[in-house]
């Protein structure tokens, strides 16, 4: 038997899992770890379409590459280089000496943050931490920084904030270098900015062996939180680093016509992955889902900025974050058309 386990896989967005039950124990060796890993990604993976990906020919590509006599340590070799074709974040190998992984997708591009400038020049030396988040006014502006959503927010430290960020002209929600972390950070985020409710995202499942076996769209709303919401200019910073539960915030946060992305593309990761027991005990993890924008944009790849831009070097050498600078005079000009 194997087990198929999904860590987040519910229409509701809560935490379940599956079991899948195979009749026939595959035997371990170097072939059947091979072929299992291949099948299952082939028949469970989402994005060969989106990314182009040729599976038949990766198996051609690496089958010659497999024998009987090969070590662990060249097996995973092997096996991690079929995986990383897929050119995901969400997809890994991991064995007990290693764990396989492609991060091209911020490594290939500029950083566009650097939070020594940001602390040292913006937050100065008496912002507050509330809860994972860091914080402070500048110039009636709010600004947050929030570097993972692997740190949970409380509603209650989130609604301390927002009341007592009430009279800023705006607020700036730094979250560039954030990798992810809990959905519930994004769902609570969602909820204090919405204006009213809408649509935030669009889900599908895969629901077939075929590469285009998919589900109906299934449609998600958000609703604003009853007790404490922030409806002025928002601005949501994102760089390339911004991934997986990140790159779902902005998704959901396009919805809104109050808030403005600026900055790099995020780093994508729209699939929600699971993770497969291969015969030898190393566990893959591969996407499964496909998440869409409200107009059904595929947001794997990522989600572009509403003002695109790079952080410059004059700024980098003035100890100046082009972001920030850049989203301040965007929201006192905002409300300035207010008065």
């Amino acid at each position: 038997m194997k087990l198929i386990i999904y860590s987040i896989l519910s229409v509701f967005l809560f935490s379940s899992c599956e079991v899948l039950f195979i009749d026939a124990e595959p035997e371990n060796t170097p072939q059947s770890n091979f072929d299992e890993l291949w099948k299952v990604i082939d028949e469970k993976y989402t994005f060969f379409a989106l990314k182009s990906i040729d599976w038949d020919k990766v198996y051609a590509d690496n089958q010659s590459l497999i024998n009987a006599d090969m070590t662990d340590e060249e097996l995973f070799n092997v096996l991690s280089g079929m995986l990383f074709e897929l050119r995901d974040g969400h997809v890994n190998l991991s064995s007990p000496y290693d764990v396989s992984r492609n991060w091209n997708w911020y490594l290939d591009y500029p950083v566009n943050f650097n939070f020594d400038i940001v602390e040292r020049y913006y937050l100065g030396d008496n912002y507050r931490i509330t809860g994972p988040m860091y914080n402070t006014l500048i110039d009636s502006i709010a600004y947050i920084y929030y570097g993972s959503f692997g740190y949970i927010i409380s509603e209650d430290k989130l609604d301390y904030l927002l009341e007592d960020f009430k009279d800023a002209k705006g607020l700036i929600f730094d979250i560039r270098g954030n990798g992810g972390g809990y959905v519930s950070n994004v769902t609570l985020l969602t909820s204090k900015f919405a204006d009213k409710e809408r649509i935030t995202f669009l889900r599908r499942y895969k629901d077939g062996k075929a590469h285009t076996d998919f589900s109906d769209y299934f449609a998600f709303s958000a609703t604003p939180d009853s007790a404490t919401n922030f409806t002025k200019p928002i601005v949501l910073l994102t760089n390339r680093m911004c991934y997986s539960a990140a790159n779902d915030l902005a998704t959901r946060l396009k919805s809104f016509p109050h808030i403005t992305i600026i900055g790099d593309t995020t780093g994508g990761g729209g699939g929600l992955p699971i993770s497969y027991e291969l015969p030898n005990g190393w566990i893959a993890r591969f996407s499964t889902t496909q998440t869409f924008t409200a107009n059904k944009f595929n947001v794997e790849l990522g989600v572009p900025p509403d003002i695109p831009m790079n952080i410059t070097k004059s700024d980098i050498d003035a100890n100046k974050d082009t972001y920030i600078e850049y989203a301040l005079t965007y929201i006192d000009s905002l409300s300035q058309q207010v008065k």
